[in-house]
């Protein structure tokens, strides 16, 4: 599973502007089932994003592909990690250590 933290590095009104097509690639993503959550970080210095069921290497592609990125607005921190606890909502995502 993947935390993407994303900052932005411009002020909020250039963000708003890709606001749109940020939202309409978040959609696309929840749709084919990677993301889980997502949300603005508070203060509004940027958002967090949980993804899972694809590489690191898939996850820096998505996160290359996200409008903020195009644009210039935002930088991604990735963190993996491996969810072994979780909430029964969130149990199709479990995951288990390696041996």
């Amino acid at each position: 599973m993947f935390v993407m933290e994303l900052t932005y590095t411009a002020p909020v009104e250039s963000v708003e502007e890709v606001l749109d097509a940020h939202i309409a690639w978040l959609d696309g993503y929840y749709a084919s089932g990677v993301f889980l959550a997502s949300g603005r970080k508070v203060p509004r210095e940027g958002g967090i994003i949980l993804a899972a069921g694809v590489s690191r290497a898939e996850v820096e592609k998505i996160a290359a592909e996200d409008p903020f990125t195009v644009a210039g607005v935002c930088a991604y921190r990735i963190t993996e990690f491996i969810a072994t606890k979780t909430s029964s909502d969130l149990a199709a995502v479990r995951e288990t250590l390696p041996a």
